[in-house]
């Protein structure tokens, strides 16, 4: 596997799966070739991931290229190097996740949005979940929070919630 031109094939993938999703094209089993979808699990990543951000990059003009390329690098990361380049057989199960209204510290969202980075960075997310999706976005714009600075910061807490919620907390009252 090459390493350095990660970020160029990422882009180009990006880009073409914006396009086919622009142009009518649906299911994310066929929006890449074998070689393609090779790629991105050597790397830890499922064409789902890019389906999903060229499904919200046509219908909500977001996220870019870059945002996208961020988190993956996160989950890239993360995959070769506490994975071992091993890809894990859990699946979260989106019905045990807490439900969109739940609030800790005030804070509503967030204890929806930590599981679901928790298995993001694992690459457990089921096909029905997205990492950085519209109430994400809407979680991480209020608290002024970029979405890959999020997941490494999830990483860095391991399983310290507290942690996490206080640095939530400072960073949205230092907005």
């Amino acid at each position: 596997m090459k390493h350095y031109d990660f970020a160029r094939k990422f882009h180009a993938l990006f880009e073409q799966a914006v396009a086919r999703y622009a142009s009518g094209q649906r299911g994310a089993a066929a929006f890449f070739s074998p070689e393609e979808a090779a790629f991105l699990a050597a790397n830890g990543l499922t064409a789902q991931h890019l389906y999903d951000y060229a499904e919200d990059r046509n219908n909500y003009g977001e996220p870019d290229s870059g945002t996208a390329l961020a988190i993956e690098s996160v989950r890239r990361d993360y995959f070769l190097n506490v994975q071992g380049g091993r890809a894990s057989t859990v699946v979260l199960d989106d019905t045990t996740l807490p439900p969109k209204s739940a609030a800790v510290k005030g804070i509503a969202w967030l204890p929806r949005l930590l599981p679901k980075a928790r298995a993001k960075l694992r690459g457990e997310l089921p096909a029905s979940l997205m990492y950085g999706c519209g109430g994400d976005r809407a979680f991480f714009t209020q608290h002024d929070i970029y979405p890959a600075e999020f997941l490494s910061l999830v990483w860095r807490s391991g399983d310290n919630d507290a942690a996490i919620v206080e640095w939530v907390a400072r960073r949205g009252a230092a907005k």
